[in-house]
């Protein structure tokens, strides 16, 4: 069997564990400071709170695409681009499902930007490389 297919594996999960550690991790951290209540969202009047956790899970997923192009053993940004599909079907499938613990524009931002922050991971890799 093909090293590599273990190494593209690898690649993919490394970078969806930094994804969950960090954006779990950070949703803790707010959790402990008594920022954030239980495992839903505010739906109404912290706009700018939503706003702020969504960036900072879209800086992670810039991060965990970038981990996995970094650690892909080739085609760097077809990684990073499957860990994004990966990202965009697990949105939209909690978009769907989760209607009702977060505003919905939330919810659908991260389905919308989860292609284009898997791109950029990747490409912030490949800038690196030049």
């Amino acid at each position: 069997m093909n090293r590599n297919i273990f190494k593209r594996i690898g690649a993919f999960i490394a970078g969806l564990v930094v994804i969950f550690v960090l954006s779990y991790g950070t949703d803790a951290v707010l959790s402990l400071a008594g920022v954030l209540h239980g495992s839903s969202l505010p739906m109404y009047g912290s706009e700018l709170l939503i706003g702020a956790i969504l960036i900072y899970r879209l800086v992670y997923s810039v991060v965990g695409c970038y981990v996995t192009a970094r650690l892909a053993p080739n085609q760097p940004m077809g990684h990073a681009i499957a860990l994004g599909i990966f990202g965009f079907i697990g949105s939209f499938a909690g978009a769907i499902a989760g209607q009702g613990l977060a505003p919905a524009w939330y919810s659908w931002a991260l389905v919308v930007l989860a292609l284009p922050c898997a791109w950029l991971g990747g490409r912030l890799f490949e800038m690196q490389k030049i």
